[in-house]
């Protein structure tokens, strides 16, 4: 199982969402093909076929929890990740 299978479970089960670095969740994001711009401290995540954008921010090297749920909800209903 590849680093990036091992966080998008992790990120799936829901159990630990102030536990995930903003750095790690990053990584993900563009692993799984969305494309970054940063603009000043907002970090902006777009994917080809899925009209969401996400906005992140990290917090002390943390993801904010209440985004981290946003990525999973993502996830889950565009179904990525599941054929990497």
């Amino acid at each position: 199982m590849s680093r990036h299978e091992r966080r998008v479970r992790t990120l799936l089960r829901g159990r630990s969402d102030a536990n995930i670095r903003f750095d790690k969740l990053r990584a993900l994001l563009r692993h799984l093909g969305f494309e970054e711009r940063v603009r000043g401290s907002h970090h902006l995540f777009d994917k080809e076929g899925i009209p969401e954008i996400l906005n992140l921010q990290g917090r002390g090297g943390q993801a904010k929890p209440y985004q981290v749920k946003q990525v999973r909800q993502l996830i889950l209903k565009y179904k990525l990740g599941a054929d990497d």
